[in-house]
């Protein structure tokens, strides 16, 4: 007795070994012994034996071609059936999920109509909230993202972001150029890019914040970003969003795909050497580039090392000359 083919069919299509597998049958008469099938053409005859183009005959221990009209035929039938039920299913998810969403909306917020300003209190809280904030968007998600992003955090957002984009969220990013040595960075915006969000640089200081549909914004509180403040008041908002505006026109584009990460690596140890160069201190260089103290100590160390030189002010003094302001 012939054996039925597996219930998951995927699209019905054979690739390309497949094809090439099925066409050899054929030309073996449509059939050939299961004792000739190498470990090579396991994937090929398995994948033929899924979509139901070749059946195993246990009696002759043989595998048989099948018409590929009779198998379309049939796989056409149970694709318009699960399509079918798949739109039943699209149809009742509202209604099926109604309960769910009051639950979510009764949940206790941070910050409402009658609390336009809220402070959030710890990293944990802060990104909780923004996560929440960031999965109710509907339509625009505005960020300025000064400094390094954490590998972590790049984690949390990129399939959120992918998602929000998919669907036709817009989606626009403000980085500063030390990104572009961060290859995680890199990756996910030229990914997000590819869908149709938009990242851009802006070599200059700028605040931190995020804006979610023009209604709230999430700006920080504290230097360390311990505490945040939740606004919306819609003065506030409309105030954060021009802030952005303004910022965006001004910063530049780049062609994510094409940057090399390491390369520019170099770059961002030689920014840190300029500023120190017009006598910002190490704190001070953290500061303006957004970076960790621990960063630019780590980039410091690196410069000394190539120019030779024993202490901050020796460094500055021998890179005075490449200062680029």
């Amino acid at each position: 007795m012939a054996a039925e083919p597996a219930t998951d069919q995927g699209d019905g299509l054979p690739d390309e070994a497949a094809a090439r597998r099925y066409l050899a049958i054929l030309a073996e008469g449509g059939r050939i012994p299961v004792a000739s099938v190498t470990d090579a053409d396991r994937p090929a005859i398995d994948q033929l034996l899924t979509i139901g183009l070749v059946m195993a005959n246990p009696i002759d221990a043989a595998y048989l071609a099948v018409s590929p009209r009779s198998v379309g035929d049939r796989l056409g039938a149970d694709m318009r059936s699960r399509a079918a039920r798949l739109l039943q299913n699209a149809d009742r998810l509202p209604d099926a999920l109604a309960g769910l969403a009051r639950a979510y909306d009764a949940m206790p917020r941070e910050a409402d109509q009658s609390r336009p300003t809220v402070y959030l209190e710890g990293r944990d809280r802060i990104r909780h909230r923004i996560a929440e904030l960031v999965s109710d968007c509907k339509e625009e998600l505005l960020t300025a993202q000064p400094g390094p992003r954490p590998p972590s955090s790049l984690e949390l957002a990129r399939p959120q972001d992918s998602a929000f984009v998919g669907r036709g969220g817009k989606l626009r990013t403000i980085y500063q150029p030390m990104v572009l040595g961060e290859p995680m960075t890199v990756e996910y915006a030229a990914e997000l890019t590819a869908l149709g969000a938009g990242f851009r640089l802006l070599d200059e200081p700028y605040q931190r914040m995020i804006i979610v549909d023009r209604r709230c914004a999430v700006i920080p509180a504290a230097d360390d970003h311990s505490r945040a403040v939740l606004l919306s008041d819609p003065a506030a908002v409309a105030f954060l969003v021009a802030c952005f505006e303004r910022d965006w026109a001004r910063a530049d584009l780049v062609q994510w795909h094409q940057v090399d990460a390491r390369q520019v690596t170099r770059s961002v140890s030689d920014r840190v050497g300029r500023l120190l160069a017009t006598g910002l201190t190490q704190r001070g260089v953290a500061s303006r580039l957004g970076l960790s103290e621990r960063t630019v100590a780590g980039h410091i160390s690196r410069l000394r090392e190539r120019y030779g030189a024993q202490t901050l002010f020796q460094l500055g003094w021998l890179m005075r000359g490449s200062r680029r302001d």
